[in-house]
C-alpha cells in the first residue's frame, strides 16, 4: 500500500566544497549536505572551512534552500576535544541540521545546541522501525535509512513511526560493500580509518588469492578469463522508481556523490529534479523518459544497480572487468557572465577545447543546445585556436547563456 506524498519531497545532494553546493543549488537541489574540516566522513571531499561554510548557508538559505552538515564519524576519545566549540559555529552559522550517528555525539549536540535539528546517519544502520522510533524519541527529527532496505522493508518502518519522523534514503550514487559503509579494510590494508573520514577505497582495488602453502603465487578471482574485481559494486540509481519510492513515505531523495565534480553533482540532480517535478505535477499521468538516464551517463559514472530496493542483491551487482568509471563526455568550460549586448559569454576553463568543436550546452533548466566553435580569445583579447590552459578564462560569441551553463564535449 503505497503513501501519497503530503509535503514537498526533498531532492537532496552532495556539496564537497562551494562550488559544488552552488551547482546542487541551482541546478535543483532542495537542499545539501557538506562536511567541515573535522567530525565527517569525507576529509578528500576538500569540505568546507568557517568562512567556506559560512558562505555556503548564505548561498542556499537566500534561495530558500537548506544545508545539513556531517559529524558522522565514530570518534575516539580523541574526536571530541574541540568538539563544543565547533557545534557552537555550526549553530551561529545557521546550518539548518546536524547529521550523526554516535550516541556520544548526540549527547554532546544536545547539551551544545539543544535547540538544533538532527539527523541520523546511514552509519548508525537504521534498519528496523524499532531503532527508528528509539531515536525518534530522543528528539531525532529524520531518519536516514541504512543502504541494505528493500522497498517493502521501506514501506514497514513508515508504517509503524510516527507521521512527523522523517524518513531520508539514497537514490543514487557509489555502493559501499561493507555494511552501511561499517568497513575495516581501508584501516587494515593503507592505515587508513574509513570511520573517521579517510577511506582509501581498496573495495575497488583488484585482487589475487595467494595460498598459503604456495607463496608468491598469485592466482586471479574471476568470473571469465579477464579476471574480476570481487568488492566492486555498480551504481545504485532509482530515478526510474520514483513512484515506489514516494509512495512508500520517504521525505528526502538523497544523492551521493561528496568527492564527484560539479559536474557530476549538477547533471545527476538535473534529472532527479526533472523527473520528480513531473511526478508530483501529475502523479497518475506521470511517464518515465529514458531521456533523463541518458543524460546523467553524461557524467562520469559506473554501471547501474538498484542495490536492495527489490531484492538482496546477486552477482550481477558486481563489476567484474574493471574499477573504472564510464567517462564518454569531458565537461570543459562553466559560462560565469554573458555580455547581452556584444553576445559574449566569458567562461572558465576546465578541459581542452578548440575552435571546430561541437558543444553541449547544459543549462539549469531545459533541454541541451549545441554550439560549435568558431571563434575564442583569451583575456588579453588575442584571438586564439584552443583553451589549453585549466581554469583560463575565455570569451567566446554565444547564443544567450546563463551563468552556471556547462559546457560539455564528447570525449575523443
Amino acid at each position: 500500500m503505497s503513501v501519497r506524498p503530503t509535503g514537498r519531497i526533498e531532492l537532496l545532494a552532495p556539496a564537497g566544497n562551494l562550488e559544488k553546493l552552488k551547482m546542487a543549488i541551482i541546478y535543483g537541489a532542495d537542499a545539501v549536505y557538506l562536511g567541515g574540516e573535522e567530525f565527517g566522513l569525507r576529509a578528500s571531499a576538500g569540505n568546507f572551512g568557517s568562512d567556506e561554510m559560512k558562505e555556503g548557508i548564505s548561498f542556499a538559505h537566500s534561495r530558500g534552500k537548506k544545508v545539513y552538515v556531517t559529524m558522522n564519524i565514530i570518534p575516539h576519545n580523541e574526536d571530541f576535544d574541540g568538539m563544543p566549540e565547533y557545534i557552537r559555529k555550526l549553530r551561529d552559522m545557521g546550518a539548518d541540521a546536524v547529521i550523526f550517528s554516535d550516541p556520544g555525539i548526540f549527547d554532546m549536540l544536545r547539551q551544545v545546541a539543544p535547540d538544533m535539528e538532527l539527523h541520523l546517519s546511514t552509519q548508525a544502520n537504521n534498519t528496523n522501525w524499532r531503532s527508528a522510533a528509539f531515536w525518534h524519541r530522543q528528539g531525532v527529527k529524520r531518519i536516514i535509512l541504512a543502504r541494505e532496505l528493500s522497498l517493502g522493508e521501506i514501506r514497514e518502518i513508515r508504517k509503524n513511526v510516527p507521521k512527523d519522523l522523517e524518513l531520508e534514503m539514497f537514490v543514487h550514487g557509489a555502493m559501499c560493500i561493507s555494511y552501511s559503509g561499517r568497513c575495516l579494510l581501508s584501516n587494515y590494508m593503507a592505515g587508513r580509518d574509513a570511520n573517521r573520514g579517510l577511506c582509501a577505497h581498496p573495495c575497488r582495488w583488484k585482487y589475487h588469492l595467494v595460498e598459503e602453502k604456495r607463496p608468491g603465487e598469485y592466482m586471479p578471482v574471476y568470473e571469465d578469463e579477464r579476471g574480476t574485481y570481487i568488492f566492486n559494486s555498480k551504481d545504485l540509481c532509482l530515478i526510474d522508481r520514483l513512484p515506489d519510492i514516494i509512495g512508500s513515505g520517504i521525505t528526502s531523495l538523497k544523492i551521493e556523490g561528496r568527492m564527484k565534480s560539479s559536474y557530476y553533482v549538477a547533471t545527476v540532480v538535473k534529472a532527479y529534479r526533472e523527473a520528480l517535478d513531473s511526478y508530483i505535477a501529475d502523479p497518475e499521468g506521470y511517464v518515465f523518459y529514458k531521456s533523463w538516464i541518458k543524460e546523467m551517463s553524461k557524467a562520469s559514472h559506473r554501471e547501474y544497480t538498484t542495490g536492495f530496493f527489490d531484492e538482496k542483491p546477486s552477482g550481477r551487482g558486481q563489476i567484474y572487468e574493471s574499477s573504472s568509471y564510464i567517462r564518454e563526455y569531458d565537461f570543459v568550460g562553466l559560462v560565469t557572465s554573458y555580455d547581452s549586448a556584444s553576445g559574449i559569454a566569458t567562461i572558465e576553463q576546465r578541459n581542452r577545447f578548440v575552435i571546430g568543436d561541437e558543444l553541449e550546452v547544459v543549462s539549469p533548466k531545459g533541454p541541451f543546445d549545441i554550439h560549435k566553435v568558431t571563434s575564442m580569445k583569451n583575456e588579453d583579447g588575442e584571438d586564439i585556436d584552443a583553451a589549453p590552459h585549466p581554469q583560463m578564462t575565455v570569451y567566446m560569441p554565444m547564443e544567450p547563456v546563463e551563468p552556471y551553463a556547462m559546457l560539455r564535449r564528447k570525449s575523443q
